[in-house]
């Protein structure tokens, strides 16, 4: 008979707890499976809401990036207006290139100091002169000599909203006139925000009170739950950017969807005590065979040298970890593998597939030195030992070769090489001594001739007073007219030797583009030579100089060769050439940059000249949003075509310089 009053043993007391935790934990998992849910709506809703606001932000900011160019060029033509005005056709272009480059430009009005218009491109100006709010806009840029914009006006329910921009034109402290610029802020709205966030959100365009000035909602009007507005930052006007979402807040998950998630987990927990019983019988075995391969394992991982096994048709059996760092690729893209491998280098692809030849042959070179290139492009120079693989019957079954890293020693090969050209270009920089003798005697003939006019002066003045008569004027100022002009010279030496050397600003010259492109061809040269790419320049005799900043035309140019250049890294040898050409047309000088690289695809040349956009890894994306910006600056254009022999075009034309009367 059993004893009711006999204590339970530990075993029947801890029986009850080795079935409680597993059904608290199903219990847990069900009910975060519940709670998820709800979590993920929430969660959801704030992503829409911060992804709204970021959008927003950077709509903002391109609505700004294209009036603040607008600006820059406005600025520019202002800047040539008070010095030197273009002939009216050249003026007429450029104002069509600003209207072409920004569509939202209804009107740019050129008004004298008295308000009078000079020249109008565009819609025409009111009879009735200015508006009230560009009026006042005007009063606050004559107080800060600065450029304004006035308040939205003209919005009525059939129309849309105008701004203008008032820009002041000062002459060492003279008011000479201003520039008046209308934009259309439903043009901006329309060819500024892409379709993609017009078709997700409404957006409108706000003034002080709150009117709308202009609207976009390709995707129907805002349901009000996503919102979010943000000023844009125009001097002397408050315009407001509001967007509200078509978006409505995100619903639950049907109740159907959640049942089948419990139901899917039940199953799992059977599915895993199912599999704990067939995972128990097979930790036995795998321990022994984990024991083994820790030891082989162990044994590779020590080694620096990369291990490739191969079989007699050329396909990789087996690679050890120093060979996946070698070549960058890990294990499963290499083992199975058969030639051509995507470890070889394009330019020397013809020695892998005459050695590949070689072992489906049976004949193997024992040793030898090649490249690799790894998944990121850089080339690793390697020496490379073959041996037949053997198996236990005496059988060769393939091949096994080890593969040494030389890259440390061909730097220092280079770093020799190197030491040995700085010697060389020591001994070059012993030349620059003759600079100095060169500036000396340069200056002793002016500082001797100075001297000369200088005691004949003094010897006329001493035997006028000894004689007691008058000094002739006229010998003494020719005596001194000698000297000034012996001094000036030698001043101007001076200052030749110190122009070359200092640092400046932006000096828009007249400068003809062959001496542009000299002034970069040798750095153009060295970079072909060294990319083996073919350097052809063309510039006609005859081509009109340009009025431009000559480093920031040599800063545009050399960066469209570098890019040239780059982009044919691929291009067979016979085929990397470089032309520089230039023509003359239509009151403009055009420089080409043409090269036979891969091109440009369309995706990306619809974003080429967008701010931090970039085709390379380690690019900015700045280099052809400043050459752009550069080239505007001058009042030019910079764009691109395609090659018709493959390649790209890159084109850049600018205002040619000629004598043309003021107007007004």
């Amino acid at each position: 008979m059993k004893n009711p009053f006999a204590q339970p043993s530990p075993e029947q007391r801890s029986r009850p707890w080795r079935w409680l935790v597993p059904v608290l934990l199903v219990l847990l998992f069900l009910a975060v499976l519940i709670w998820l849910p709800w979590q993920a709506r929430q969660m959801e809703s704030n992503e829409r809401q911060e992804q709204l606001i970021a959008d927003t932000l950077w709509v903002e900011q391109t609505l700004r990036f294209e009036l603040a160019r607008s600006e820059e060029a406005l600025a520019a033509l202002g800047a040539d207006l008070v010095v030197a005005p273009p002939a009216p056709a050249v003026l007429k272009a450029r104002m069509a290139q600003m209207f072409k480059n920004g569509p939202e430009l209804l009107r740019v009005v050129w008004l004298d100091a008295s308000g009078k218009p000079l020249a109008t491109h565009g819609a025409d100006l009111p009879a009735a002169g200015l508006p009230e709010a560009t009026v006042q806009a005007a009063e606050m840029a004559h107080a800060t000599r600065r450029g304004r914009y006035s308040e939205p006006y003209g919005a009525t329910p059939s129309t849309h909203g105008l701004i203008d921009f008032y820009l002041p034109l000062y002459r060492q402290g003279e008011y000479q006139g201003s520039l008046v610029a209308t934009y259309s802020l439903q043009v901006l709205l329309n060819e500024t925000v892409p379709w993609w966030f017009a078709q997700d959100n409404a957006l409108a365009l706000l003034d002080r009170e709150d009117h709308v000035v202009a609207q976009r909602a390709a995707g129907g009007p805002g349901r009000g739950v996503y919102t979010h507005r943000r000023d844009l930052d125009l001097p002397g006007a408050l315009v407001a950017l509001s967007t509200d979402s078509v978006k409505g807040a995100p619903q639950l998950l049907p109740n159907l969807l959640v049942g089948s998630v419990i139901v899917l987990a039940l199953g799992l927990v059977l599915s895993l005590v199912a599999l704990w019983r067939h995972i128990s019988r097979t930790l036995a075995a795998e321990a022994a065979l984990r024991q083994q391969m820790a030891f082989r394992t162990a044994m590779e991982n020590s080694l620096l040298t990369g291990l490739r096994a191969r079989d007699l048709e050329g396909r990789v059996t087996y690679v050890n970890r120093a060979f996946c760092q070698i070549v960058g690729l890990p294990e499963e893209e290499l083992v199975g593998k058969k030639p051509p491998m995507p470890y070889w280098a394009p330019e020397a692809m013809a020695d892998y597939e005459e050695r590949f030849r070689g072992v489906l042959s049976g004949n193997i070179t024992p040793q030898f030195e090649t490249v690799f290139q790894r998944s990121d492009g850089v080339r690793v120079p390697v020496l490379v030992f073959e041996a037949p693989l053997v198996d236990v019957y005496g059988k060769q079954t393939g091949w096994m070769s080890s593969v040494l890293d030389i890259t440390d020693r061909k730097r220092v090969e280079e770093l020799n090489r190197q030491q040995e050209e700085k010697l060389q270009a020591s001994a070059r920089l012993a030349t620059m001594g003759e600079i100095s003798s060169m500036l000396a005697h340069e200056l002793n003939q002016p500082l001797a001739a100075i001297s000369s006019y200088t005691a004949g002066a003094l010897n006329m003045l001493e035997r006028a007073g000894a004689a007691g008569g008058e000094v002739q004027p006229g010998m003494l100022k020719r005596a001194l007219e000698q000297a000034r002009q012996q001094a000036q010279r030698a001043g101007q030496i001076i200052r030749s030797v110190h122009e070359f050397v200092k640092k400046r600003e932006p000096l828009r010259e007249e400068v003809t583009i062959r001496s542009v492109v000299e002034g970069v061809r040798a750095l153009v040269d060295l970079q072909a030579r060294q990319a083996a790419v073919a350097l052809r320049v063309e510039l006609p005799p005859d081509l009109p100089p340009v009025l431009a900043d000559r480093i920031l035309l040599e800063q545009v140019l050399l960066n469209l060769t570098r890019n040239a250049i780059e982009a044919m890294q691929d291009t067979p040898p016979e085929h990397r050439v470089l032309r520089i050409q230039a023509a003359h047309g239509r009151g403009q000088v055009s420089v080409s940059v043409i090269d036979r690289g891969h091109g440009i695809a369309p995706e990306v040349a619809e974003r080429l000249f967008s701010p931090f956009h970039s085709t390379k890894a380690e690019g900015m994306g700045m280099g052809l949003s400043i050459c752009r910006t550069a080239i505007e600056f001058h009042g030019g254009t910079l764009t691109h075509a395609p090659n018709p022999a493959g390649g790209t075009i890159f084109t850049f034309a600018l205002p040619a310089q000629a004598a043309a009367p003021a107007l007004g």
